[in-house]
């Protein structure tokens, strides 16, 4: 069983691999449950993510005046990716690692 992401494989379960699941899992569902897991294990990355990016985003657009905040995750993501002082992980580690150097 190989995992890929972008046709990209990123992990493939050997033969022996799966048997020691399957000492748990019964090989019938073998395939579905590990689908249902990979699933599980990215959208629940995402929902402590969106978490996160609420709970420090909020504040922030109450205070730029902000009144009426999506209640749709998706909406909300992109008002906060709008807001022009927004800085993914890549930019915040960048500006993080200068200040250390000066």
């Amino acid at each position: 069983m190989k995992v890929k992401v972008d046709n990209e494989e990123v992990l493939e379960l050997t033969e022996t691999m799966k048997n020691v699941i399957k000492h748990d899992i019964n090989e019938d569902i073998f395939d579905e449950d590990m689908k249902r897991r990979v699933k599980w294990v990215l959208t629940h990355k995402c929902e402590q993510c969106f978490q996160r990016l609420k709970q420090e985003w909020e504040p922030k657009l109450a205070a730029k005046g902000v009144a009426m905040l999506p209640t749709d995750p998706d909406a909300f993501a992109q008002l906060v990716f709008a807001q022009p002082e927004y800085k993914g992980r890549k930019e915040r580690d960048i500006e993080a690692k200068a200040k250390e150097i000066l």
